[in-house]
């Protein structure tokens, strides 16, 4: 039995379940951080001494922790052929291209647009900073927008880990309220992802407790 420590609306968490729910796997959530808390406690830090979530542990494994290296495990260990590919060079493309995305996509719209957008009143919102960070985050979509041009998913033909790190931010780009450029790729790739059931289940929810008054 996996389990998992973090709450539902965090992005790094919900890139995590939406990975354990492609791959059927059982598991329980414990709800840390945020309005939970939970971060401080001797418990937690004695998992994670960063205080950061996710945190998984599989079994009697020791605690695992940082998004893309517990993705990883879950490939090798349960989606092996299958989320992580068994050849050396597919396996480094799916590699580069998450890295990629955790690097270029989800570090560049999590705090520069989402907490901006939605996690500031109103009235302390930096219109130019908001407009200066989706410059910035649209010159790296457009690199993707290429690529999805050729293939139907980021690292190639078939759905990998690489789409779970970049397409977990996706929900929330598309759904906020800010000005988007045309890629037509890029949206029916989003739109493809919503077909899935673990996505609609772990990324596509609410977000509205992390919006400021």
């Amino acid at each position: 039995m996996l389990k998992v420590w973090g709450r539902k609306t965090s992005s790094n968490v919900q890139a995590l379940m939406w990975c354990i729910g492609e791959l059927g796997l059982p598991y329980e959530r414990h709800d840390v951080g945020h309005r939970f808390g939970g971060t401080d406690n001797d418990a937690f830090v004695a998992l994670n001494p960063n205080r950061t979530i996710p945190v998984l542990q599989d079994g009697g494994n020791p605690p695992l922790w940082e998004t893309g290296a517990i993705l990883r495990y879950l490939g090798r260990r349960y989606g092996q052929g299958r989320l992580w590919p068994d050849d050396l060079l597919e396996k480094t493309e799916v590699d580069r291209w998450a890295e990629w995305a955790k690097l270029n996509i989800a570090l560049a719209f999590t705090a520069p647009v989402f907490w901006r957008v939605v996690r500031t009143a109103p009235e302390k919102r930096d219109p130019r900073a908001i407009r200066q960070a989706l410059d910035s985050l649209t010159a790296k979509l457009a690199i993707a927008e290429q690529q999805l041009s050729g293939s139907a998913h980021l690292a190639g033909a078939r759905f990998s880990l690489a789409d779970i790190q970049f397409g977990h931010v996706l929900y929330r780009y598309y759904d906020i309220e800010i000005e988007r450029p045309p890629l037509p790729a890029l949206q029916a790739y989003y739109r493809r992802l919503t077909e899935r059931p673990a996505y609609r289940e772990h990324v596509m929810l609410s977000y509205a407790e992390l919006r400021a008054t």
